[in-house]
């Protein structure tokens, strides 16, 4: 089974490399690597997703790290893209899923606000084709919260399984609490609420793009539902591993049914439970 990434693409890392089974850059300026991540988003989300932690023993392991990767790159060295790009790598997706055995489509990738109307509309259309083609579609929140209606597009989407992170409480150098409450919210424009789950993003530590140059540490850390999203497409993909005949609905459900409520999640389902999504349906 593979999970699709569309991110900032990918680097070698060796917690990753086994596993990638094929990288497109729809950004058309490195057509001539396999594997690019100029950026470092796209590898530290993969790493979360699907590292088998073998640089550190195991320690920093992801959620899913028997998984195949294939990654298509849509985002530039800032994070930055356009919708044509994702457009691309949503095609390309939707044209090799059975040849790649996708079940899972992780979208750590949302508008900004600014963003024309017309092309959040492509944008959310598109992503609910991957849904109703039959793939478990996951995308993040956004960071422009915690307001009212700031979830991203397409975590706007009824269809698609949206994740946010509740509010944190982060202990200062001085020995304070500080709330690290960033997280899109909804409801959306058409009263849905919004995020679906909650997952940690936090500070999570994770692959890092630049390992391999000198200085470089092997992982790094990162904050952000971009961080919160592959947890709960990793979780998924343990699912489908043990139960491969669920449909992307059933998922859902069981993913709702299994989350738990607590402080910052009352948004949405609650937030993941790994061992109750994984027992026995």
């Amino acid at each position: 089974m593979s999970v699709a990434i569309l991110d900032t693409g990918i680097a070698r890392h060796p917690d990753l490399r086994r596993r990638i089974r094929d990288f497109r850059d729809f950004t058309g300026r490195r057509a001539d690597d396999f594997c690019v991540d100029d950026s470092g988003h796209g590898t530290h989300v993969a790493g979360i997703l699907a590292g088998d932690g073998s640089v550190s023993s195991g320690v920093y392991a992801g959620m899913a790290p028997d998984a195949d990767l294939i990654i298509g790159k849509v985002l530039d060295r800032e994070g930055n893209g356009n919708i044509e790009h994702v457009l691309r790598g949503i095609d390309w997706i939707l044209q090799n899923r059975n040849c790649y055995r996708v079940r899972v489509v992780n979208i750590s990738v949302g508008t900004q606000p600014e963003l024309a109307q017309e092309q959040k509309e492509r944008f959310l259309e598109a992503v609910e084709r991957l849904w109703d083609s039959g793939l478990v579609v996951v995308v993040s929140a956004g960071n422009y919260g915690p307001g009212e209606g700031t979830v991203a597009v397409p975590g706007n989407s009824r269809k698609v399984i949206t994740v946010g992170v509740p509010d944190t409480e982060i202990r200062a150098a001085v020995g304070r609490k500080n709330k690290v409450n960033y997280s899109g919210r909804g409801p959306t424009g058409a009263c849905v609420v919004k995020p679906d789950v909650f997952a940690p993003g936090t500070g999570i530590i994770s692959c890092n793009a630049r390992y391999g140059h000198p200085g470089e540490h092997p992982y790094v850390m990162k904050t952000g539902t971009s961080m919160a999203t592959p947890v709960v497409s990793g979780a998924i993909a343990c699912l489908l591993s043990k139960y491969p005949d669920m449909t992307n609905v059933e998922v859902k459900l069981k993913l709702r049914g299994s989350s738990v409520k607590s402080p910052g999640t009352e948004a949405g389902w609650g937030l993941l439970n790994v061992e109750r999504l994984l027992k026995p349906l």
